[in-house]
């Protein structure tokens, strides 16, 4: 059975810093194309970034420099440390995950395509 389990979220000040983090059990860890994304009110999910097993990385042009995005896969845990955060930022944030299908499409593959997702931890940014 996947599960993908979120924690870290919180409230926090304009400026502040948050790390998420996301378990991730019943896929192949090393094997796989994995991401955040989130979901404010009345707007729709977005990609914040996405790793793949190798490392490489792809962030939405609204996080870089701000945001990173990790694995350690002794621990097969995703993270997403967040820093500089603005009042736009305050979402649902999910992880999810899929099986991997080569860089290019784990960049690109539609948020629907994903076939596993946690359910998500709430950050809230005030100014």
């Amino acid at each position: 059975q996947v599960q993908l389990v979120e924690s870290g979220g919180g409230s926090v000040q304009a400026g502040g810093s948050l790390r998420l983090s996301c378990v991730v059990s019943g896929i192949p860890y090393n094997s796989a194309c994995m991401g955040w994304f989130r979901q404010a009110p009345g707007k729709e999910r977005e990609r914040v970034a996405v790793i793949a097993s190798d490392g490489r990385t792809s962030y939405a042009d609204s996080v870089k420099g701000r945001f990173t995005i990790s694995t350690d896969n002794a621990k097969r845990t995703l993270y997403l440390q967040m820093n500089s955060l603005k009042p736009e930022d305050a979402a649902m944030y999910y992880c999810a995950a899929d099986l991997w299908t080569g860089w290019l499409r784990c960049q690109a593959q539609p948020i629907k395509d994903y076939a596993y997702w946690g359910k998500g931890t709430q950050v809230t940014v005030s100014s």
